[in-house]
């Protein structure tokens, strides 16, 4: 038997107000059929007054922890992924925490950006295996809409503000029977020599303000489908598994020519690939765990399958995990 990290419930939340390109079209210099044609996004949400990266962690979470049938006092561990945290310090870890009553265990943030969730979910992986913590929340969350320049039309209409979560524990498998369920590989990157393609203009000790999002798309979609293509490929090898073996590809959700251009490059059909960021926008760290709920709540992905999870965000980070769930 050996010990691995199986995933129990997920849940996800979303701002009331929901902000179509039609919506967008009046605020900004753009259109529907472009942002469309470039993007596939047709609707974001956008979080309102009292709508905070911990008030939309903490719904998430909740719906996750009664997804796996669970009370909130079991869980000893809590790793959130966030580039937009509620203060400088502490951790939006330890406020979702203390929301949710789970107050004495293990609690802090993960900085990657959009591929803060698959950071997230190894590090909880590595601490769930090692016995630092036997049931583990794992969340990504955004309020993005907060640190957008909306007079830049190329970058405001691609984000949205939502969370997502996933409860992890700690079971003891037979790792020689290819159902048993769990978290079967990972692998993470990060390559600081881009910084300047996908940033922030702004922060604590050099500017001491917030700052707003800058990027240069054209350079950031040739770098995000090299390498994810190429850490699939990694976990691939990692767990033994074909792109075949796969049923289905959850992927950070950018932009749909990168999702449609990665499976191309691997080889993998469309329908694999649970696609959601015409609904949600880009919601960065927690894009990847929105996606996962909306299709295990829409009865798409089900127990057993064999599901690989993918992202890359600025840093430049990127990585990739495969789990029978």
């Amino acid at each position: 038997m050996t010990l691995r990290s199986v995933i129990t419930g997920s849940g996800s939340a979303l701002p009331k107000r929901a902000v179509s390109n039609a919506e967008m079209a009046e605020m900004v210099d753009t259109s529907d059929e472009w942002i469309v044609e470039r993007t596939g996004i047709r609707n974001r949400y956008i979080a309102g007054d009292g709508e905070t990266t911990s008030s939309l962690a903490t719904e998430a979470a909740r719906r996750a922890i009664e997804a796996a049938g669970i009370e909130a006092a079991s869980i000893d561990l809590i790793v959130l992924a966030t580039a937009t945290p509620d203060q400088t310090f502490p951790a939006t870890a330890t406020i979702v925490q203390h929301n949710l009553g789970c107050n004495g265990g293990i609690a802090f943030d993960v900085a990657a950006v959009c591929s803060g969730f698959l950071y997230a979910m190894a590090t909880a992986d590595s601490m769930l295996r090692t016995g630092m913590a036997r049931r583990a929340l794992v969340i990504g969350a955004e309020t993005f809409s907060r640190i957008l320049d909306w007079d830049d039309r190329a970058t405001c209409v691609l984000f949205g503000d939502g969370a997502g979560a996933m409860v992890l524990e700690a079971r003891d498998v037979d790792p020689a029977d290819p159902a048993a369920p769990g978290l079967l590989g990972s692998r993470l990157h990060a390559d600081g020599a881009h910084n300047q393609l996908l940033y922030v203009d702004g922060g604590v000790s050099t500017t001491q303000s917030v700052g707003k999002l800058r990027m240069k798309g054209r350079e950031v979609f040739r770098h995000a489908v090299t390498n994810l293509a190429s850490v699939l490929q990694e976990v691939l090898g990692q767990s033994g598994h074909t792109a075949a073996d796969i049923d289905w590809v959850v992927p950070h959700q950018a932009n749909y020519r990168i999702l449609d251009a990665t499976a191309r490059k691997l080889g993998l059909p469309a329908e694999k690939v649970v696609v959601t960021v015409d609904r949600h926008a880009n919601t960065s760290a927690a894009s990847v765990p929105l996606a996962y709920d909306t299709a295990v709540r829409d009865g798409r992905i089900q127990p057993g399958q064999l599901v690989m999870f993918e992202a890359m965000g600025g840093g430049f980070t990127w990585g990739a995990a495969l789990a029978r769930v």
